[in-house]
């Protein structure tokens, strides 16, 4: 039920040496307790395609397979070594040393699927991982080094050496089978260092004997292991640069890299040379670790992607072609090789970046390294998020983007919690292990204020009071619960018999509080009383009490969580325990109550689960599995409710939905039900059984602002409660393109507007404002302060957005500005040849005061010969002077100019003229990229998005719906006034929906609100009859869901069927069959009917579906009874059949293949009659499997297979036919379908690959598929893979 949206992976560990790794189009990095793996996909993006976790404790290295992209292997603190499959997901192998920790580890070159690694001290471990635990053995003289080893590395050609670097800075050489040599020029630090360890080693890969080695203090040497000798010693710019890592670098002989501990400078050398060739400032902050990989430059394009890249055959070259200027980073640059690093840094970033194109392809600027103890949303902003760990840092986060936009000073010591200030104060109050209390001012970029009342103690709690901003309250290790004013005065101090873990402010009584503390007990004090003691102490805890939470609903109602793995549930005014809940098999860290529905509760614990609880029965709702760690945090925002998110020990945040536990009440929305069902009392909504209400004060404000509107209310509705209820990633700016597309007054425009995607029509001009405003920098003496960009950088954002708009000459004239005149001349004429021939007069002045002979060419092309004989003269050269003189007399030259021409097709800046049909197509093309883009990352609202801004409503409908953004859609259609077929079946999807909401309350009445529901669409007659045909329940309760969608009785259903089969009216005799007391009189005639048509030459599927799925409606209960069991396997067999045609038709290639065995699969039981074998749906399946596999690789079987595949291909398609649904062709891509877990791992029913993000689990309780393949099944084949004849509803 709860849905898992957005994740805030976790930064690198900067603690060990070897945490990051690549292969081919793979790099990998660890966090503390993970391995964070990203893949690049055919369009050559790179993005999180899983989380490895197994460790328990922090992991030590990571290597990757050189002999298989597809295996890695991790060590760590827990003494495992696992070997990995990235493909599967899963573990291949796993060792339990027994001694000490292991450090390094990596592949052995010599041998296949063999693993080393080794401790501080050795000895070299060697395992075979596929022979199990007991196939390890030592390396000789791999141990008793007289120094801890750093690292060990394995010369890629020369079998049996590996070399080692230690804690002293020596390195040593073992040869397998000859004599070793330990502790080899170790560099003479003299008195300055007493260490100067190994920071970084890599054998050079066309040396045998040559190894290029880092030292902490002494840098960069290339050592010779058999002389021994150093061969260069490379010089840093300044003593203050020190090295933390160095890689080689791949096609590039003699060149390698290194990256500065200090700050971000990437450095470029060639041994041969003991200075950098290029030094490149990448990032404000040191280096960790670096890993080189060859770009792959032969990796295919998606179809049609080459075509519209324009890409071409080699062209003839002659004397006259026009010469092809080399890149401009090669131009500029040292001209390296098309080499990607991975780059990781000292703040947790991790990057991959370019060096040909000296860009970054992939960067994380910042992400927690650690524990995340805590997170909480901005009072007055829903969209920002604060989290606080073990790091000593607090970073704010933009949950639209997940994206960190501040981070505190650090070096805090462990933060254990945080708490907003009250309203826009912007500060936040935190509490540590280390520096006590202080006050973040995040405007002011500083802390504002300590409080030490603590003393040296641990503060575990800290709690900033919401209804009087001036005081904080916070609790520690000293036993005190500590409540001052913001200035420091000390209002009350309580002490407690132990620790004390938690507190809280009533949101009811400004002066109400309550703790908990070691000794198991809950107190609440009252600070309006001078009294230090407790008014109430709670007792029934057996073991700590770590969280305690007031309901933000229910007055005296508070919550308490502990380590014994129970959460009670405390009433203040009985002095009593009302409820425990029960669940959890470890401490719980976090509690949640939410805003809006009293009886929700959400805690999260040690057991790494998050669970939601009906505290009404103490029922647990649901149980989410998805981090790989102890959960501690937990925090939504009242103005978004029902959006959750939660922090771990696996240095991850995740956002998640829980709109599913409230949905009855977007439902009743949508349908226009009186506010009665939607917004009640709390006693009501706390009644037992009762479906959920909102009871919270931001939903009654939505209300009261609804009702004093006038005019189109419904359409307010919709877009307010929208934003109330669904995860922020784009859906506030959707709303406003809708408003934009309605044509409603800019003004309405929020602020944030033009930080999303833009309706087409502000683009420009907001462009255009945002280049005025960072060209305002140049004016400033300072530029934009501290931490903000240069006035160089800010100048050329400027002329970039410039030369986007189409303002050619703002930005020649910016680029002068930048003294980078040759870019300005070069694009010039496309304002005019005067624009150009002043321009190059400017630039010729300006030469000649630099007294650069460069003048001489602008000058002649001007015809400013007067001033160039002139500068030629005073530099003394008369010879040239005087040609150029006779030159300027005989004037012979000409300027060649091509003229300008105006087609009529160009857009002027201002807008004058309307665009040509082919930009307009341009335009769209653009668009339809990004959505697409949008979509294949999980984030269909952002596609849609991207087709509102310009207008394209239709599609916009269908990312939604494809996206499963139903709510969404339907609403958009609805405030749109797009009664089209997409609305509809948005809707159609929603009634779906609702038949199973009973399920979760039995109290309501999915089924009547679906009709209401389906009676907002026109043409409704075949949907209602299903809806109607499935109802499973009582006759009377049957007829009187007939009697509302407009249907007659059971019996009469029947009457009706017998008159229209005489009629020959077959599709509505089978209908009101189907809808009757005797369906097994439909399921004969239709099934005959359906197979009759299968027999004709030219027949399609879309002459059967229609029937057939009628009779799929068929009522459960009936279908599986052991008397329909012959017509069950015939319907089964051929909605598999169809539903793969359907499939095909659709796009929805990643459940054709399943759909074809799922075909064969029911022939072969041998029950159905149908004109289907299995050797022919095998064939089919082949033939449509070779021909997708030939559009990707261009390539494919030849000669009579290739002819036969063809026939077979051909016959299939024209069964196909042509693709007529209103969604279009394509997969569907659900929000956050893309998302890995860190610990509920599945396996797909359907293709048995580890399932991505949600998973939709089958009938049986056991197997599962993902809900991208749940959707596309249920819309192509309404019955379950399993064969079970029961229906799949995954709306």
């Amino acid at each position: 039920m709860v849905k898992q949206v957005g994740l805030l992976a976790a930064g690198c560990q900067p603690w060990n040496n070897d945490v990051c790794a690549a292969s081919e189009d793979l790099f990998a990095y660890c966090a503390t307790l993970a391995v964070y793996i990203y893949q690049r996909d055919k369009f050559n993006e790179y993005s999180l395609h899983s989380i490895m976790s197994e460790h328990k404790k922090t992991i030590t290295s990571i290597g990757w397979n050189p002999r298989n992209k597809d295996q890695f292997v991790t060590a760590g603190v827990d003494n495992q070594v696992i070997v990995w499959d990235v493909v599967q997901q899963r573990v291949l192998g796993r060792l339990q040393t027994s001694k000490e920790t292991p450090r390094t580890v990596g592949w052995c070159s010599q041998e296949p699927d063999t693993v080393a690694f080794m401790g501080a001290c050795g000895p070299l471990v060697i395992w075979k991982y596929k022979q199990g635990e007991g196939t390890t053995s030592c390396v000789k003289d791999s141990h008793n080094f007289m120094s801890e080893v750093c690292q060990h590395r394995w010369h890629p050609k020369k079998t049996g050496r590996i070399g080692f670097g230690h804690q002293d800075g020596s390195i040593s050489v073992i040869n397998l089978g000859q004599k070793s040599h330990k502790h080899l020029l170790q560099p003479d630090t003299g008195e300055a260092y007493e260490e100067d360890r190994v920071t970084a080693l890599e054998w050079d890969p066309l040396s045998l004997d040559y190894i290029l080695v880092s030292n902490l203090h002494t840098g960069v040497r290339l050592l010779d292991t058999t002389a021994p000798s150093v061969i260069m010693t490379f010089q840093l710019p300044s003593a203050a640069a020190h090295v933390h890592t160095l890689s080689w670098m791949p096609n590039a002989p003699g060149i390698f890299i290194t990256g500065d501990s200090h700050s971000g400078v990437l450095r470029v050398w060639n041994v041969s040379k003991s200075t950098p060739l290029e030094n490149l400032k990448l990032k404000k902050t040191g280096f960790h670790c670096l890993y080189m990989i060859s770009e792959d430059q032969t990796a295919p394009l998606e179809p049609g992607l080459a075509s519209k890249c324009h890409l071409s055959p080699k062209s003839h070259l002659s004397s006259t072609s026009v010469a092809v200027a080399p890149s401009s980073s090669n131009s500029s640059h040292l001209a390296l090789p098309p080499t990607n690093v991975v780059c990781t840094f000292l703040d947790g970033g991790v990057g991959l970046y370019n060096m040909g194109h000296r860009k970054w392809k992939f960067l994380r600027e910042k992400g927690h390294m650690e524990t995340i103890f805590d997170c909480e949303f901005k009072p007055d902003d829903p969209d920002i998020l604060a989290t606080a760990s073990f790091d000593g840092t607090i970073k704010v986060w933009d949950v639209n983007t997940l994206t960190a936009i501040n981070t505190s000073p650090g070096n805090e010591g462990v933060i254990y919690c945080i708490s907003w200030a009250p309203a826009d104060l912007n500060c936040v109050v935190a509490c540590t292990s280390k520096h006590a209390v202080f006050i973040w001012d995040i405007g002011r970029g500083k802390i504002a204020k300590r409080f030490l009342e603590h003393g040296r103690a641990s503060v575990y709690s800290v709690a900033w009071s919401k209804k009087d901003s001036g005081r904080i309250m916070s609790c520690g290790a000293d036993g005190y619960c500590i409540v001052r004013q913001i200035d420091g005065t000390l209002i009350q101090k309580y002490k407690h018999p132990g620790a004390v873990f938690g507190c809280d402010w009533s949101p009811h009584n400004k002066d109400m509080l309550a703790t908990g503390c070691e000794d198991k007990n809950v107190r609440v004090y009252y600070l309006a009383t001078s009294q230090d003691q407790a008014l109430k102490v709670f007792s029934g805890h057996s073991s700590k009490v770590f969280r305690v939470r007031w309901s933000p609903l229910r007055e005296g109602i508070l919550c308490s969580g502990s380590d014994d793995g129970s959460i009670r549930i405390w009433d203040y005014t009985q002095e009593a325990c009302v409820n425990v809940l029960s669940g959890h098999t470890a401490p719980v860290r976090g509690l949640l109550w939410n805003s809006e529905v009293p009886y929700l509760l959400i805690s999260g614990s040690w057991d790494y689960s998050i669970r939601i609880w009906d505290t009404r029965d103490g029922a647990c709702v649901d149980t989410v599995l998805d981090h790989g760690a102890d959960v501690y945090g937990l925090t939504s925002h009242p103005s978004r409710p029902f959006v959750l998110a939660s922090s771990s020990r696996d240095s991850t945040v995740r956002i998640w939905s829980l709109t599913s536990l409230v949905q009855p009440i977007e439902m009743h929305l949508i349908v226009q039900h009186p506010w009665e069902v939607v917004i009640g009392p709390i006693d009501r909504a706390m009644s037992q059984g009762s479906i959920p209400l909102l009871t919270g004060k931001v939903s009654k404000e939505l209300v009261q602002q609804i009702d004093r509107l006038q005019g189109n209310v419904y359409s307010r509705t919709l877009r307010l409660f929208s934003k109330f209820f669904t995860h922020p990633a784009g859906t506030s700016n959707l709303w406003e393109l809708v408003s934009v597309v309605m044509g409603l007054d800019d003004s309405l425009l929020s602020t944030n507007y033009s930080k999303g995607i833009m309706h087409v029509r502000h683009l420009s001009r907001v462009m255009a404002s945002e280049a005025q405003q960072l060209e305002m920098i140049k004016m400033a003496k300072f530029g934009g302060g501290i931490g903000a960009p240069t006035k160089e950088d800010s100048l050329k954002s400027a002329a970039q957005l410039h030369i986007k708009l189409g303002n050619i000459q703002r930005y020649c004239e910016l680029m002068v500005g930048l003294g980078q005149w040759e870019k300005a001349l070069a694009v010039s004429p496309g304002v005019s040849m005067e624009y150009w021939t002043s321009l190059s007069k400017r630039y010729a002045d300006f030469l000649i005061r630099e007294d650069n002979d460069s003048a001489l060419p602008f000058c002649m092309a001007t015809r400013d010969t007067s001033k160039l004989v002139h500068f030629l003269i005073s530099k003394g050269q008369m010879k040239d002077a005087l040609l150029v003189a006779q030159v300027s007399c005989e004037d012979d030259r000409e300027i060649s100019q091509t003229p300008s021409s105006n087609s009529g097709n160009c857009v002027h800046v201002n807008g004058v003229e309307e665009p040509s049909q082919e930009k307009l197509q341009l335009l769209s093309w653009a668009c339809e990229e990004l959505a697409d883009s949008y979509f294949r990352k999980g984030c269909p609202t952002l596609s849609a998005c991207c087709h509102l801004a310009i207008s394209d409503t239709q599609n916009a409908l269908r990312k939604l719906i494809r996206g499963n953004e139903l709510e969404l859609a339907a609403s958009i259609g609805k405030v749109l006034g797009k009664e089209d077929l997409l609305t509809h079946l948005a809707i159609e999807f929603l009634a779906r929906r609702c038949e199973d909401l009973g399920k979760c309350w039995p109290s309501f009445n999915g089924r009547e609100l679906a009709v209401d529901m389906l009676q907002m669409i026109s043409d409704n007659d075949l949907q209602l009859a299903q809806l109607c045909a499935r109802c499973a329940a009582s006759m009377d309760e049957i007829n009187l869901l007939h009697n509302k969608a407009g249907f007659p009785s059971m019996d009469e259903c029947a009457i009706k069927a017998e008159k229209l089969l005489g009629q020959g009216d077959i599709f509505g005799c089978v209908k009101f069959y189907i809808m009757s007391t005797t369906p097994e009189q439909g399921l004969q005639i239709g099934l005959q009917k359906v197979k009759e048509v299968m027999l004709r030459d030219g027949w399609k599927v879309d002459d059967v579906v229609p029937l057939l799925h009628m009779m799929a409606a068929v009522k459960t209960e009936k279908l599986v009874h052991h008397t329909f069991d012959r017509w069950r396997s015939e319907l089964l067999c051929l909605c598999a059949y169809t539903g793969a045609l359907l499939a095909i038709k659709r796009q929805y290639d990643g459940i054709v293949a399943a759909l074809f065995q799922h075909a064969q699969k029911m022939v072969r039981k041998g029950k159905a009659d149908v004109p289907l074998s299995e050797e022919l749906l095998e064939k089919e399946c082949q033939a449509w499997m070779s021909h997708n596999t030939q559009a990707y690789t261009r390539s494919g079987p030849s000669g009579e297979a290739a002819s036969v595949d063809s026939d077979i291909y051909l016959a299939l398609m024209e069964k196909v036919g042509e693709e007529n649904s209103p969604l279009g062709a394509g997969p569907d891509c659900v929000a956050s379908s893309h998302l890995p877990s860190h610990s509920d791992v599945h396996m797909s029913y359907l293709t048995g690959k580890r399932i991505q993000g949600h998973a939709f689990f089958l009938e049986d309780g056991n197997s599962a598929i993902s809900i991208n393949e749940a959707l596309m099944w249920a819309k192509v084949n309404p019955f379950s893979p399993l064969g079970s004849g029961l229906r799949i509803n995954p709306f």
